[in-house]
């Protein structure tokens, strides 16, 4: 099973593309819902992303929990997540039951309070 099916990839490009847009035309970026939440079942590392780089499939962007209590937004590598063993060497995972509940702002600010992503 791939680690993010197409409809799902599909819907990052998209936001990844209107976010381009708005740049260069000098406007914000908008305020995406998460699309997928993607984690570690044996490392306690998180992952809500929004978007894709269009012309940089393999970069991701949302809010990124490492595990260690510092949550924030950026950037991470698809082709390192991929490649990412916990401690068991068991392979990131998609949240098959997650449903976005709020824009990444949201979730971020709740992230930076409790030292995590709770999603």
């Amino acid at each position: 099973m791939d680690l993010i099916p197409k409809d799902i990839l599909n819907k990052l490009i998209a936001h990844g593309r209107a976010n381009k847009a708005r740049m260069e035309a000098g406007e914000d970026t908008i305020d995406h819902l998460p699309v997928v939440k993607l984690f570690t079942p044996d490392a306690g590392a998180t992952w809500l992303l929004t978007e894709i780089d269009p012309d940089l499939p393999d970069l991701a962007f949302g809010l990124c929990d490492l595990g260690l209590g510092y949550p924030e937004l950026g950037s991470v590598s698809m082709s390192e997540l991929k490649a990412l063993r916990g401690k068991l060497g068991l392979p990131v995972e998609r949240d098959l039951h997650f449903t976005a509940k709020a824009r990444i702002s949201v979730y971020a600010d709740e992230a930076r309070i409790t030292g995590g992503i709770i999603a």
